[in-house]
């Protein structure tokens, strides 16, 4: 059961840390890639605000493939070095973008995309994926987030 972050009254990274605390909850004894990260996308779309699309994208013969997300339907494939996703994981490195329309070759999926953060999904030393989110607010995501989000996504692919 997952409990809900906008009724606790705790401080941004309190909620952060309930929110690694429940997706561990939700991954314990499950193995499967795909139930793991639908659980995922879902528990961080329930618990980001101001945000329009959580989802994930996997390393598929040398480009990113869509996978399990939350949010209107999005790109299918994604060249490695193309847009946000595709340089984050070229570059292996959490990419936070304050205004989408500034980075060069971004690929606008949703048009309401203003900013976005993307965290690679490395598991010993192998690029799995990436967790993409984007907002519809420019400059919505902070260092807080890129924090948060990266533990978020390390804590994830312990159970990948």
């Amino acid at each position: 059961m997952v409990f809900n972050v906008e009724s606790y009254n705790g401080t941004r990274e309190e909620k952060y840390k309930l929110v690694i605390k429940q997706l561990i909850a939700l991954l314990e004894g499950e193995r499967n890639i795909i139930a793991n990260l639908s659980n995922a996308s879902a528990l961080l779309n329930q618990f980001l605000d101001r945000t329009n699309w959580v989802g994930f994208y996997l390393m598929e013969d040398g480009e990113l493939v869509l996978g399990p997300f939350q949010g209107l339907p999005a790109c299918v494939r994604i060249p490695l070095g193309k847009g946000v996703c595709g340089t984050a994981a070229k570059q292996m490195e959490t990419i936070r973008v304050e205004d989408v329309h500034q980075f060069p070759g971004h690929i606008a999926c949703d048009a309401a995309s203003q900013s976005e953060i993307v965290i690679p999904l490395i598991k010993e030393g192998k690029l799995l994926g990436v967790l993409d989110i984007d907002s519809p607010e420019k400059n919505r995501f902070d260092k807080l987030d890129h924090e948060y989000l990266d533990e978020f996504s390390k804590v994830l692919v312990s159970y990948l």
